[in-house]
């Protein structure tokens, strides 16, 4: 397989294609459902939560982290991690600008 050409797309696409990319594990989606619902900072209730290795999960912790879609800091001997607000809410805007440019009824015969 060759390479992906990302200089072709703008820095949107590039941008929204790369949450897309973080956002399409379920392992990812369960815990941003988990901090969504904590409302809060958690740490290691995820492991009780998921039912993955610790190691597992901080691998996913560190890709949600590396694209900015949660944050941490570090308490104790532990990390504990919450939704990034501002991140979250540019990552709504942009999907819902993707999803909004399709009308919502059309008569497409494909």
């Amino acid at each position: 397989m060759g390479l992906t050409r990302t200089d072709l797309f703008s820095t949107e696409q590039n941008q929204l294609a790369a949450w897309a990319k973080v956002l399409g594990h379920p392992a990812r989606i369960a815990i941003l459902q988990h901090l969504l619902a904590a409302n809060s900072c958690i740490n290691s209730d995820l492991v009780e939560e998921l039912g993955l290795a610790q190691a597992t999960i901080s691998q996913h912790l560190k890709e949600l982290r590396d694209a900015g879609i949660i944050q941490g800091s570090i308490e104790g001997t532990s990390m504990n991690y919450c939704i990034h607000p501002k991140t979250w809410q540019t990552i709504k805007l942009v999907f819902n600008d993707l999803f909004n440019q399709h009308p919502c009824c059309t008569n497409c015969d494909c």
